[in-house]
C-alpha cells in the first residue's frame, strides 16, 4: 500500500464515494475526519491488513470521493452513506475505528440507524459539545466569504490550518497530500462547504445516549491535542459504560501521523 489507492465506487444521491479493502481476516473499517481523508490512515491499514481485512472510505465532498456543488455533505448524511456501506460491504458486525468527524458519523450509524459492531476505537473524536476551532467557528460563520479568498490565499490558509493538527514536524510533501483535495475552484468550495455544514445539532442527538452503548470501546487521545482537549476523552469514558482510555504520548490531534506506531500497538491490542 505504498500508493495509496480506493479503486472501488459507490454511487449515493449525493455524488460518488470512493472506498478500498486491504488484506484478509475479520472486517476492521476505518473512518476518517474532517478536512482529511482516508489517506491518513495509511500507515495503521498497512500494519492492520496483516491480520484484519481493513474497509477505508473517504466522505462524500473528501479526499477521492466526489465534490459537487450543493453537496449535502453534514454528519448527518455521512451517516447514511455509512449506513449503506455497511450494507453494500455485507458487513453485520465489524470492527470499528474512528477519528475526528467519523467518531460522530460512526457513532451515530450505531445509535440512530442501529447497525451493530463488534467493537467501536474513538480516536480523538467529535463527540462532546462545543467543538470546533475558534478558527473553525468563524468560517463556519462566514463561510461564503472565504469562499471568494484568491486561489494562493486559500492555500495558504489551508495548509497553515491543517498543520495545527499535527505535533511533530512532517514534511513539506505530507502537508502538499493532506492539502490537495482541497485546492482548485472545485475543491475550495468544498472546503468551505463541509465546515459551513458543520452542525453541532448532529452530535447533541446523540451526547446524551453515549451511556446506551453496550460493546468494547476504546478511548485514545493525542496528549498534546490542540484542536480537541484529551479532557473530551476523559469525558467519553466517564459516559460510556466499560470504556478504556489510552493517552498517546507526543502526539496532536492528527495521531495517525504524530504516532502511527503507538496508535497501532494500542488498536491491535483492543482488537486482539
Amino acid at each position: 500500500m505504498a500508493i495509496w489507492e480506493l479503486p472501488e465506487r459507490f454511487e449515493t444521491p449525493g455524488g460518488t464515494v470512493r472506498w478500498g479493502r486491504f488484506g484478509s481476516g475479520r472486517p476492521v473499517v476505518l473512518l476518517h475526519g474532517t478536512p482529511f481523508s482516508s489517506w491518513v490512515w495509511r500507515d495503521v491499514a498497512t500494519a492492520l491488513a496483516d491480520r484484519y481485512e481493513v474497509f477505508v472510505w473517504d466522505l462524500l465532498g473528501y479526499g477521492e470521493s466526489e465534490q459537487r456543488d450543493g453537496q449535502d455533505v453534514s454528519l448527518r448524511a455521512q451517516g447514511e452513506i455509512f449506513a449503506a456501506l455497511l450494507d453494500h460491504w455485507g458487513l453485520t458486525a465489524p470492527d470499528v475505528v474512528a477519528h475526528d468527524f467519523g467518531g460522530a458519523v460512526s457513532l451515530r450509524v450505531h445509535l440512530l440507524h442501529g447497525a451493530r459492531y463488534r467493537s467501536l476505537a474513538l480516536v480523538d473524536v467529535v463527540a462532546l459539545a462545543p467543538w470546533g476551532s475558534p478558527f473553525f467557528r468563524l468560517v463556519a460563520d462566514h463561510a461564503a466569504v472565504f469562499e471568494q479568498l484568491p486561489p494562493r490565499l486559500h492555500a495558504a490558509l489551508v495548509r497553515e490550518y491543517v498543520a495545527g493538527a499535527l505535533h511533530r514536524p512532517t514534511s513539506a510533501a505530507v502537508l502538499d497530500r493532506l492539502v490537495k483535495p482541497w485546492l482548485g475552484r472545485r475543491g475550495q468550495a468544498a472546503f468551505y462547504r463541509q465546515i459551513a455544514q458543520a452542525d453541532q445539532r448532529y452530535t447533541d442527538e446523540i451526547e446524551e445516549r453515549l451511556g446506551e452503548l453496550e460493546l468494547p470501546v476504546l478511548v485514545c487521545w493525542g496528549e498534546d491535542d490542540e484542536w480537541l482537549s484529551p479532557q473530551h476523552g476523559d469525558e467519553l469514558v466517564r459516559r460510556i459504560p466499560g470504556a478504556r482510555l489510552r493517552r498517546i504520548a507526543d502526539a496532536g490531534h492528527l495521531v495517525q501521523h504524530d504516532a502511527p506506531a503507538a496508535l497501532t500497538a494500542a488498536l491491535l491490542d483492543f482488537l486482539g
